[in-house]
């Protein structure tokens, strides 16, 4: 464009009806034509039209520099309406719809101030309390999809095909208790009146981030020292046994140890490398044990165990006997404590991630979990991690473009904003493959930004530590993210025993009062044992446990707690399934036997 002399332009401004004396003005407006690439005319018009929306503004320096605010906003703004014609079928991002739909009102504000004011000035929109916003225009800036739009964090947007073309949607592949008769569409006002709350004293709950990595061996020895002391006072007066003797003295009569179950290598725990190590207070010794002389039994590293046996050279045991102890009590809410028979149950739904299949980061399994919750409308929804995995192939790959906090937080709000219709509690359980967090274990909350900015939303919303206890309407949950299922089932053996593994080892956790009974843990988990001994064991017997696995889904009963493993929402590049149940905290019987609270359960494929 050619450059315009300031007298020409002063010319121009008159034909317009503008006078203007002020040098330094006239240089600003050419400046601007010179820098936005508009001739004067084209200027004249767009200034003419910013004027008129400011009530008349006068042709002054300072109205100039905001005039100039307004024409670089425009122009990026029309960068992206640019684009949308360009790539219209490409999958797009809140931020870009917004940015479209915002252009596109200015655009039409724009013709608006040129016309006469008629029966077409009134086809815009408007967006006042008065003329809200249409439904179209607010469901594409709420929707979780177009927010969990994987160009917002990856170069590729292809969908999983498998997925896609998955089979057996919503079927039942596992059914627990009274399922005949079962509504699994909840209440008209879901969540209205729920109480959710750690069941853990205020001033003993994780509830934000530690310190760790600066564990003494002699610090860990400590804790396991002291979990084999207080199993042993319990089994001690479980069986009315007097004393324990050494584990490697030896004895010409039968004797009773204590100890704690280990392996003599670095390998996988068998028969013949069984070794039982005794606490600090009788020898911390270990001695190899014989168990060919037991019908059954089920053992496990780290195991606490009571054992009678020979050990005539105090160089082995020949175990004759085992000794198991009983879990915990159930929690009791108190005698007093009334229920109302026709109340309706809750619906509880369970699901744990990864919530994209692993050959796409597409969210598609997490949209389609918020659309089971928007028709099912439970009360609450127990969600576990991880919701951005470690080991998904893109991310391992660094295949992102957005940060795993920025890709969390999108996570997060697609499911608080993709349930606000619905009003139901929301329970975020953090997980050890969750690649921002702090993969420790015991695991603090997930932490958000900005907690308060909506607080009817930020209340149907809690955070809680891996593992916790929770207590929702009197009824205790027991949850844990780590998949201690498939980590006891490489290490356990068993001899005479029932063949159903699973029960086996949940029976160890409840046995043992531990969320993660396993010593050493597996080489995924980051075990600190100071905080463990505080936050991993079990308050109480819980009356649904929670532990999210790899292996097969189930829901069983053991030792009259209801133990749920609802599978993982994706399996590979497949559909998996969650779980939902319906609960109901009864008054307790005459006869003093206790009733399960969940009266029925299901596994569903997603």
């Amino acid at each position: 464009m050619a450059l315009v002399p300031t007298d020409n332009l002063k010319a121009e401004l008159q034909t317009f009806g503008i006078t203007c004396e002020d040098d330094s003005v006239l240089d600003k407006m050419l400046e601007l034509c010179i820098c936005n690439r508009l001739d004067t005319d084209k200027m004249m018009s767009e200034w003419i039209a910013y004027s008129t929306t400011k009530d008349g503004l006068e042709l002054t320096l300072d109205n100039l520099e905001h005039f100039e605010h307004e024409l670089r906003n425009k122009k990026s703004k029309s960068k992206s309406s640019s684009w949308k014609d360009e790539s219209y079928n490409r999958t797009r991002d809140i931020h870009s719809l917004e940015e479209l739909i915002k252009a596109e009102e200015e655009e039409e504000n724009l013709l608006d101030s040129y016309s006469t004011p008629g029966k077409s000035s009134q086809k815009r929109v408007l967006s006042t309390p008065e003329h809200p916003q249409s439904k179209r225009t607010s469901a594409l800036l709420t929707s979780p999809g177009l927010l969990l739009s994987p160009a917002n964090f990856s170069p590729s947007v292809t969908p999983s095909q498998k997925y896609s073309q998955r089979s057996g949607k919503g079927e039942v592949v596992v059914s627990f208790g009274a399922v005949q008769g079962a509504r699994w569409t909840g209440r008209k006002d879901p969540g209205a009146g729920v109480q959710v709350n750690l069941l853990e004293q205020p001033d003993e709950s994780l509830r934000s981030g530690y310190k760790y990595m600066f564990q003494r061996l002699r610090d860990v020895r400590n804790v396991l020292s002291e979990k084999i002391e207080e199993m042993g006072e319990k089994l001690r007066s479980r069986f009315s046994i007097e004393e324990f003797s050494a584990v490697s003295l030896p004895a010409q009569d039968s004797i009773t140890v204590l100890g704690q179950i280990c392996c003599d290598g670095n390998g996988k725990l068998n028969a013949q490398s069984v070794l039982l190590e005794a606490g600090p207070e009788h020898g911390g010794q270990l001695v190899p044990v014989d168990l060919s002389e037991l019908k059954q039994y089920s053992l496990f590293p780290g195991q606490v165990v009571l054992m009678e046996g020979m050990n005539t050279t105090g160089r082995k045991l020949v175990a004759s006997k085992l000794y198991e102890g009983d879990p915990l009590p159930f929690h009791s809410t108190g005698a007093k404590m009334e229920t109302n028979e026709a109340a309706e149950p809750l619906n509880i739904l369970v699901a744990c991630g990864p919530y994209t299949p692993s050959d796409s980061l597409t969210f598609d399994p997490l949209i389609d979990l918020i659309n089971v919750i928007v028709r099912d409308r439970p009360d609450v929804c127990l969600l576990f991690g991880p919701f951005v995995d470690s080991k998904h192939e893109q991310i391992e790959k660094a295949k992102v473009t957005e940060t795993f906090e920025t890709i969390f937080h999108r996570c997060i709000d697609s499911i608080v904003d993709g349930t606000r219709s619905v009003g139901c509690h929301l329970v975020f359980v953090p997980a050890q493959r969750d690649v921002h967090h702090e993969f420790i274990y015991p695991q603090p909350p997930f932490t958000l930004p900005n907690p308060s900015k909506d607080q009817s939303q930020a209340q149907r919303v809690t955070l809680v530590p891996d593992p916790c206890t929770l207590l929702i309407d009197g009824v205790t949950f027991g949850l844990t993210s780590s998949d201690i299922l498939f980590h006891m089932g490489a290490e356990e053996i068993s001899c005479g025993t029932s063949s159903d593994r699973f029960s086996r080892i949940l029976k160890h956790m409840l046995t043992q009062r531990s969320f993660y009974p396993l010593y050493p843990p597996a080489e995924e988990v980051n075990m600190d044992y100071e905080k463990f001994q505080i936050h991993g064991q079990m308050l109480v017997t819980p009356d649904i446990l929670v532990v999210p696995s790899e292996l097969r889904y189930f829901v069983k009963d053991v030792a009259g707690c209801v133990c749920v493993n609802p599978g993982r929402l994706t399996k590979g590049q497949v559909g998996g399934t969650y779980g939902r149940l319906l609960i109901q905290r009864s008054a307790a019987p005459e006869d003093g036997k206790r009733e399960s609270p969940c009266l029925t359960a299901q596994v569903v494929k997603i």
